[in-house]
């Protein structure tokens, strides 16, 4: 939203020597700013965006948010059009409320441990399908990303739908303070952050933390299969909607099942909202994702055929949930983006019931951010690796060989497994094992980098004919 530069030094309670300026966006980050943004001079934890000031004017910003009493800056920056704060990010955050509270229209706010990413593109797609949508981009969900999300919104915007993500108790509640969401949806609750937290019913309560922000007209809408989430309803004074597979759930899903091109079909009953629907998308975690977007649009009014005809035709996400093939009847399931615990089982679950795989292989990197639990998680899902016939384990990095471990102890053949340092270990041996009607699960945390592994298996896919049998044996 533009807004004059003294509109903006008014909102944060400072002065401006050039008040009739006017910003045209905002950022952080010096290296992208486009010409009439606003800067913001973050101080983080590695970092110090007063360093780079001077290189954002010189990029073509209007002016910068500093920090009062700030040393050091260079004299093209000094004599720059600045706004002075007690505290930048505190400054980015108020500003993004008042662009919020001035557009004043209904925000849906997406939190959960997993597929809120998803749910929020599903979301922001069916609703696209009526009218104009503001949807924060990527993974701009923290203390940075959500305000630099609200500060988007045009006045053409009719709805909005931002992801709220956490690693600590209180972030969600201040996140939910921020945007304002009339209505908040949760995924699910599982063991992640667990670094952070002491267990999966304090990550609860700080989930929670969205649900007890909203207003007391707002809609709460319930993942029901999910015990926890489920009783997020308990004490909320405004309206519930719930969604999920079990008997019980206002939105119910029956009849799933695989369909073409490794999508999902289903049928759904809930109010003036039933039918068949199809998703391009394998699992029925991605069903369930779908399941929240349908309970959402409902609220909007949204008719199940514009519905049904949005999920059909949604596009995946890169990295998630990705659908790849290679030559030789060979499939790649990329879910490289990230990985939890809850996640993980969700792929293994898909995995297991992929139709024709003449083998199963799975390339699964450390999961990070799980504390002491860490150990015991990583072999609950090497198990769970062999219960559903996986032919090969690949792990990579870290505590991944604990993956390795729990498969082994639990019946993986000892030359049907591997352990590698690094991604790219396991994309060259990956590459070397496949043949013709494999199917390969490749999914870990960002900080495993297993798109490497993917970019291996893309870049030797023209070694690979189409009624190719190698590989290696087993």
């Amino acid at each position: 939203m533009q807004m004059s530069m003294g509109e903006v030094a008014g909102i944060l309670g400072s002065s401006i020597g050039r008040p009739d300026a006017i910003a045209r966006g905002y950022s952080i980050d010096s290296r992208t700013i486009e010409p009439g943004q606003l800067f913001f001079a973050i101080r983080g934890p590695r970092f110090n965006g007063h360093e780079f000031v001077a290189q954002a004017i010189e990029r073509g910003a209007v002016g910068a948010v500093v920090e009062r009493g700030i040393s050091g800056l260079p004299p093209s920056a000094i004599n720059a059009n600045l706004i002075e704060v007690l505290n930048t990010t505190d400054a980015l955050q108020r500003l993004a409320l008042a662009v919020r509270r001035k557009w004043g229209r209904r925000l849906v706010a997406i939190t959960g441990s997993a597929g809120k990413t998803t749910t929020k593109e599903m979301v922001a797609t069916i609703l696209g399908q009526r009218f104009p949508v503001l949807k924060s981009p990527g993974n701009l969900n923290n203390y940075y990303g959500v305000p630099l999300a609200l500060l988007q919104l045009e006045p053409n915007h009719k709805a909005a739908v931002v992801e709220l993500a956490m690693s600590a108790p209180g972030e969600i509640g201040r996140l939910a303070r921020i945007a304002e969401p009339q209505v908040g949806v949760v995924t699910n609750v599982a063991a992640v952050h667990l670094q952070f937290f002491d267990s999966v019913d304090s990550i609860a309560k700080a989930k929670r933390e969205l649900i007890e922000n909203l207003p007391d007209d707002g809609t709460a809408v319930l993942n029901y299969d999910d015990r926890r989430v489920r009783g997020f309803a308990d004490g909320f004074p405004g309206h519930v909607v719930t969604y999920g597979f079990e008997a019980g759930a206002m939105f119910r899903a029956f009849d799933l099942r695989p369909a073409g091109g490794g999508g999902s079909e289903f049928r759904v009953e809930g109010p003036e909202t039933s039918g068949e629907f199809r998703l391009p998308l394998p699992g029925r975690h991605n069903v369930q994702n779908a399941l929240a977007a349908i309970a959402t649009a409902s609220l909007f009014d949204i008719p199940s055929t514009a519905i049904a005809e949005a999920l059909n035709q949604f596009q995946t996400l890169h990295q998630r949930s990705e659908i790849l093939t290679l030559p030789g009847d060979i499939t790649i399931l990329n879910d490289s983006y990230n990985s939890n615990p809850l996640a993980m089982e969700k792929m293994l679950e898909t995995l297991a019931t992929w139709p024709g795989a003449s083998r199963r292989i799975v390339v699964a990197g450390e999961m990070l951010e799980l504390g002491s639990s860490s150990p015991e998680l990583h072999k609950q899902l090497g198990k769970r690796c062999v219960d559903i016939g996986v032919n090969w384990l690949l792990a990579v990095q870290g505590d991944a060989q604990f993956l390795l471990e729990g498969a082994l102890y639990a019946g993986l053949a000892p030359d049907h497994g591997q352990f590698f340092s690094t991604s790219e270990e396991a994309g060259n041996f990956c590459a070397k094992l496949l043949r013709g009607g494999d199917v390969v699960l490749v999914k870990g945390s960002r900080g495993v980098h297993l798109e490497k592994v993917i970019e291996l298996l893309q870049s030797n896919k023209e070694m690979l004919s189409p009624n190719e049998k190698g590989g290696v044996k087993g």
